[in-house]
């Protein structure tokens, strides 16, 4: 038994790495810079770069990081960057293409702290309503929720807002639903009780994870 024990751990820790493995390797990095230039494939290895030195910091140091990392992007709309009104793009084509929206920024941060290291029960991809002062509307935005502990009060990474902030001073969102590979929770509840169902209920969810394991696979469009 006792040898058989490093054997499963060894075959957890190989699952777990794999459903996170989204880091490019040198031969996908040469096909984006044959496609979208030299600066793409630096942002590539820089991702990749990051993901390697932040995977030994305290918890909330990489959730800085890696939200100061990606609010670099320039924002730009689905239509005017992909043609389409909603296309949730991968890490890798935000990064290649140098631009994304608000789902992209989360997405890519949530995917990206999960590589390094993060569980996935602390982190909550969220819909929020969003209160955009100097035009007087709200709008549909998107956003991601760090919970250091269970019930926590989480800490809101935006792309809207430089700065990692807690979600009390967020005052200009109310969320909605919240989401992350395990499930679809209600955003007003922090405890498994608001559970909502299964994230395959999101269309959308559904077809990002098909084109990350496509690019995993070296299947690149």
């Amino acid at each position: 038994m006792r040898r058989l024990l490093p054997c499963l751990l060894y075959l957890v820790l190989t699952a777990a790495a794999a459903e996170v493995d989204i880091l490019p390797d040198e031969r996908t990095i040469a096909w984006v810079a044959e496609r979208h230039g030299a600066a793409a494939a630096g942002r590539l290895r820089q991702w990749r770069e990051l993901v390697r030195q932040i995977h030994g910091l305290h918890e909330e140091r990489r959730v800085e990081l890696v939200n100061r990392f990606f609010n670099r992007i320039p924002s730009r709309t689905d239509l005017a960057h992909w043609g389409r009104d909603d296309y949730w793009a991968t890490p890798l084509e935000m990064l290649a293409t140098n631009g994304g929206d608000c789902e992209d920024f989360a997405l890519a941060k949530y995917f990206t702290l999960r590589a390094a290291g993060v569980p996935n029960e602390r982190l909550r991809v969220t819909y929020v309503r969003a209160w955009i002062a100097r035009e007087k509307r709200v709008e549909s935005h998107m956003v991601l929720a760090y919970y250091p502990f269970p019930d926590a009060e989480p800490l809101i990474l935006d792309n809207l807002v430089a700065e990692v902030r807690p979600a009390s001073e967020r005052t200009d969102l109310t969320p909605t639903m919240g989401f992350n590979a395990e499930g679809l929770w209600s955003a007003k509840q922090r405890g498994q009780s608001g559970r909502l169902g299964e994230v395959t209920r999101i269309g959308h969810w559904n077809d990002l994870q098909q084109r990350l394991r496509e690019q995993r696979s070296g299947m690149l469009r």
